[in-house]
């Protein structure tokens, strides 16, 4: 439904985006991640058509962004970074001028116009101008333009951006909901995005694809991968105590809450192990915890050796 060829977008002496080639399959949410300056948002606006290239193509269900215009962008929804719009118009006249650039008439306007209208909360502001609305509101009325004509492949540069808690949470289902039948492509620097709505993560840097997997999978290569923690008191008793377990890599302190956690040996499974032990020298704990990886863990690793290698060259 949507894939990338060798894509690659350069302002003179600057690289922005460097040959970067993945596919997303219909049903997949991808994330996108990367740091302030990586590439996201140019690769982003390539792949919706708002871009040329310098080299490479951008596919949409089959048609090249550059040579079909017109029937990529048919099939495609696209929410951009900082949802812009129409500031002296009102909610319901901006939909509406949205609704006829999409070719929508008659009954099927009416049914679109409602189905977005009511799955972003916007009945009570249709009247207010979009210049009035709080950054939360601006976003909800982005996305309800993205949604509209019922996109096959929807594109959401940072789609969450500006709401609140409860907000995020409305936009984290919906998007889960027309994952079903929709390729959704989310481009985030929000990690907690990725375990509540992706399929797949890509990371990029200095506009390369450094990593391409499931959340889980990326959780994997974290050294809090299998790692165990806990809180107790007299850390350094624990701590001494979990170090002479054989599978144990090594057992560290957090300075700031005092947290234990011990890193297991390659490969190595030591849970058991440890609350055994905790058992054995009758160690009473509070916050036991098996590590399923840090995402946060594997993204810096992953950005900050591509920068420093960069920086060496």
């Amino acid at each position: 439904m949507i894939e990338t060829r060798e894509l690659s977008k350069r302002y003179g002496s600057l690289t922005a985006v460097d040959g970067i080639s993945f596919k997303v399959e219909p049903g997949q949410v991808l994330g996108f991640l990367g740091p302030n300056g990586a590439g996201k948002s140019t690769t982003m606006k390539m792949v919706a058509g708002f871009l040329t290239p310098t080299s490479g193509q951008a596919l949409v269900c089959g048609f090249d962004v550059e040579t079909h215009p017109i029937e990529a962008k048919q099939a495609m929804g696209y929410l951009p970074e900082g949802a812009p719009s129409y500031g002296e118009m009102t909610v319901a006249d901006f939909l509406g001028f949205i609704a006829d650039v999409r070719g929508l008439h008659g009954g099927v306007r009416t049914r679109q116009l409602d189905d977005a209208i009511g799955r972003l909360s916007l009945s009570g502001v249709l009247k207010q101008t979009i210049d009035t609305l709080s950054k939360g509101f601006r976003r909800r009325v982005g996305l309800a333009q993205a949604i509209l004509h019922d996109p096959k492949v929807l594109i959401l540069d940072e789609p969450t951006d500006g709401l609140d808690p409860n907000q995020k949470h409305e936009v984290r289902n919906l998007i889960k909901a027309m994952a079903k039948d929709k390729t959704i492509i989310v481009s985030t620097h929000i990690l907690e995005e990725v375990h509540a709505v992706c399929h797949r993560a890509i990371i990029i840097a200095k506009g390369k694809v450094l990593a391409d997997d499931t959340p889980a999978a990326l959780e994997g290569r974290s050294r809090y991968h299998r790692a165990v923690s806990l809180s107790a008191d007299q850390p350094e008793v624990v701590k001494a105590a979990l170090s002479q377990l054989k599978d144990v890599a090594t057992v560290e302190i957090d300075p700031q809450d005092q947290r234990i956690t011990a890193f297991p040996k390659k490969d190595r499974a030591i849970f058991e192990a440890v609350t055994e032990c905790l058992k054995a020298q009758k160690i009473a704990f509070r916050e036991l915890a098996l590590e399923q990886g840090r995402l946060d863990e594997v993204f810096r690793t992953i950005t900050q050796a591509e920068t420093t290698v960069k920086e060496a060259a």
